[in-house]
């Protein structure tokens, strides 16, 4: 409960700043370099914070009335949890390629995106007192929903789904499933 209180004082903070800005400002977004922080929530209490880079692709694809671009999301995680009374921790280090679509030829401040790639938790294997993975390597696979804003549309927040398992290389498997708010810079 803790945890979504939290979240949702973070877009209470920024929903006034959102709605002032103009729908059709210019964005350098598709071509820059962005940094991330990010706070995540999964079942059973754990938490995630995550820093981050997207690396921008050399590549953009007219799709239905938007424009559909790509980039690498890099990233060092910190998950904790509830563990045998106490809090276990663990680093987890990620890559995913990752496509996002912009309505209105690109121009929209609002977008959507997915991901799949491959995470590692470089200390040991994610256990809690509710889950236990069999394997460091794991697949991610997120889906998010975004706003850019400010000046060149530099800044940005979005709310992601992120699902990490092995897909059943080896049991056990439980996937953990996290529900994610970033906050972006682009420079």
């Amino acid at each position: 409960m803790k945890k979504l209180q939290i979240a949702k004082t973070f877009v209470m903070l920024l929903a006034p700043a959102l709605l002032s800005l103009s729908a059709h400002a210019q964005s350098v977004q598709n071509s820059a370099t962005g940094v991330y922080l990010q706070y995540g929530a999964s079942e059973h209490g754990t938490d995630s914070w995550t820093g981050g880079v997207m690396l921008p692709w050399n590549w953009s694809y007219a799709l239905g009335s938007g424009k559909l671009t790509g980039y690498w999301d890099l990233s060092v995680s910190r998950w904790s949890a509830d563990y045998q009374g106490g809090n276990r921790s663990t680093w987890v280090l990620g890559a995913q390629p990752t496509l996002r679509w912009r309505p209105a030829q690109g121009q929209s401040p609002w977008f959507l995106q997915a991901g799949l790639g491959v995470s590692y938790a470089t200390n040991h294997r994610y256990i809690t007192d509710h889950k236990e993975f069999s394997t460091r390597y794991n697949f991610a696979s997120h889906l998010g929903v975004g706003y850019l804003f400010g000046e060149q549309l530099k800044n940005e927040i979005s709310l992601r789904l992120e699902h990490h398992s092995n897909a059943g290389i080896k049991e056990p498997n439980p996937g953990a499933n996290f529900l994610q708010l970033r906050y972006a810079r682009y420079f």
